[in-house]
């Protein structure tokens, strides 16, 4: 079916769920300040009048974007995190090679390079990601860490700037791929990259090695 054909089969449920994927769709390739609702309402095949039923303003698609396409797998991620029952170095172990998954199938690339893009114009937008995405992952792997530290597993040192230090290259990574790719650059294998980090955390970050069971 061509963009913009009506999809008179569908049911009525799924409508919103397509135009979410339409708009991510569209502002990976345009950006948020090119995109036109106009444009997400063809690439969903729906009227633009269609589409005020579910979504009055871009940044209310941008928000529904970020909710369905990475905060639901980042929420399991935060929950595995809270509810891990063993010592830091066995959270490790399960939680980078997560991150690298996590990261590498989920839109926190392409989204991610828009906001950092046009952030500044729109700061909204900057608002929502690091409320919706950045703090709370944030605050669960700081809160982790600083567990770890009052049982004597983790290194003195800010609990916050740790839980950056284990994140950002996974961020890097896919910021990476979208920005440097395209124009000719290596690829990170971010499997490869997962295994590497956690071999320097293990051997840097914690006090007492944890043996794999």
């Amino acid at each position: 079916m061509q963009p913009g054909a009506p999809k008179f089969r569908r049911r009525k449920e799924a409508r919103p769920g397509e135009i979410v994927e339409a708009a991510f769709a569209v502002f990976a390739e345009k950006g948020f300040a090119a995109a036109r609702l106009d444009d997400i309402a063809a690439r969903a095949g729906v009227s633009k009048g269609a589409l005020y039923l579910y979504y009055e303003t871009k940044e209310a698609l941008f928000e529904a974007v970020v909710t369905s396409r990475i905060g639901a797998n980042l929420a399991q991620v935060r929950e595995m995190i809270a509810a891990f029952p063993g010592p830091f170095g066995l959270l490790l172990a399960r939680l980078v090679p997560t991150m690298a998954q996590v990261m590498g199938r989920t839109a926190v690339g392409s989204i991610g390079k828009m906001v950092i893009g046009e952030g500044r114009n729109f700061p909204e937008l900057a608002r929502y990601w690091r409320e919706a995405v950045v703090e709370p992952m944030l605050g669960a792997m700081t809160a982790a860490v600083a567990a770890a530290q009052a049982r004597g597993e983790v290194r003195p040192g800010d609990p916050r700037l740790y839980a950056l230090q284990i994140a950002s290259p996974f961020l890097m990574g896919v910021l990476w791929r979208e920005t440097f790719v395209p124009v000719g650059a290596e690829p990170v294998d971010l499997d490869r990259l997962a295994a590497q980090h956690l071999a320097v955390l293990q051997s840097g970050l914690l006090l007492t090695p944890t043996s794999p069971t």
